[in-house]
C-alpha cells in the first residue's frame, strides 16, 4: 500500500485501488488528496500492467466536495504541496479528472457522500457504482457558488438535460435509486459492497485485451462530438491497428483453443 497523505494507493492484481482517506472531513477535498490524486492518475498511465483503476473513499464516505473551511480563508491542510499547485497551476483540475482522461478505465465505487466536487469528479469517471445510501448532488448554487469542476458542460451530454438542469439548479440531494433512474450511475448495491462490486467489473475489464480496452475507451470519448460519419471514420483509425497486435492474435488462438487469453500488451 503506497499513497501519501488523505489518499492511499493499492493493487488489486491488474487493479489500482485509489482510495480517498480524508473520513473525518466526509472526504473533502484537500491539497494532498489533489496531489496524490493526479500522482496516480500518471502512475496508472505508466504502468501497463495496470490495467483499471477503482476510485473510492474511506470511513463510508466517497467525497464531499472542496474543503469550505478552507476556501473560507481557514487555511487547507498540506500547504507544503503548493509548490506542486505552482508548479502546474492545472494539476488540481487534472487530480478531479477535468483535464485529464486516464488511459484505462476508470470506476467509481461511491459509498454514502458524493456530492458537489464529488459529482463533479464522478462524471470523469467511465463505469459507477453506487451503494443504496449513497448520496449525490451538486449544492453549489445553495451556497452561492459554480460547480466549476466541469457539470454544466459535462452533466447535460451524459444524462438528459431536463434531469441535467434540475440536478444543477436546485442544488438538492439525489438517492442513489434516483441517481441510476436518470442514468447518472450505473448499479446500486448493498451498503459496504461498492468496491468489492467494482472490483468484480474490473476484473472483467483486466482479462481483455488491454490494447483493444484502451483503443475502446479512446474511441468512446473522441468520437462523441463528433458527426456521424465522422466519428466512424474515427473509430477506423483506433480499431484497425489493433487487429494487427499480438493481442489480437492471442484471442483467436485462445477462442480456438478453448482457454482463457493471456495478453502481452504487444
Amino acid at each position: 500500500m503506497g499513497g501519501m497523505e488523505h489518499l492511499t494507493v493499492q493493487r488489486e492484481g491488474a487493479t489500482l485501488v485509489l482510495t480517498l482517506n480524508r473520513p473525518e472531513a466526509r472526504n473533502a477535498l484537500s491539497l494532498p488528496m489533489l496531489v496524490g490524486l493526479h500522482d496516480g492518475w500518471l502512475e496508472a498511465d505508466a504502468d501497463d500492467s495496470v490495467r483499471s483503476i477503482v476510485l473510492t473513499g474511506a470511513g463510508g464516505s466517497f467525497c464531499s466536495g472542496m474543503d469550505l473551511k478552507a476556501l473560507a480563508g481557514n487555511g487547507m491542510a498540506g500547504e507544503e504541496y503548493r509548490d506542486r499547485l505552482k508548479a502546474d497551476p492545472e494539476l488540481h483540475w487534472k487530480a478531479m479528472l477535468r483535464h485529464h482522461r486516464p488511459r484505462k478505465p476508470v470506476i467509481a465505487a461511491v459509498e454514502g457522500h458524493c456530492v458537489a466536487g464529488g459529482t463533479e469528479m464522478l462524471q470523469g469517471t467511465d463505469i459507477r457504482v453506487a451503494a443504496e445510501s449513497a448520496t449525490f448532488g451538486l449544492f453549489e448554487v445553495r451556497r452561492g457558488l459554480f460547480p466549476i469542476g466541469g457539470s454544466t458542460v459535462r452533466l447535460p451530454r451524459q444524462i438528459p438535460r431536463t434531469h441535467a438542469l434540475e440536478m444543477l439548479l436546485t442544488g438538492r440531494p439525489y438517492s442513489a435509486r434516483e441517481a441510476l433512474a436518470i442514468g447518472l450511475i450505473g448499479h446500486v448495491v448493498p451498503d459496504g459492497t461498492a468496491r468489492d462490486r467494482a472490483l468484480e467489473i474490473a476484473e472483467q475489464i483486466n482479462t481483455c485485451g488491454p490494447l483493444a480496452v484502451e483503443a475502446v475507451k479512446a474511441s468512446v470519448y473522441e468520437s462523441a462530438e463528433m458527426t456521424e460519419s465522422d466519428g466512424l471514420a474515427a473509430e477506423l483509425t483506433r480499431g484497425w491497428p489493433v487487429f494487427d497486435t499480438a493481442d489480437a492474435k492471442e484471442g483467436a488462438r485462445a477462442f480456438a483453443e478453448k482457454r482463457p487469453p493471456v495478453y502481452k500488451r504487444a
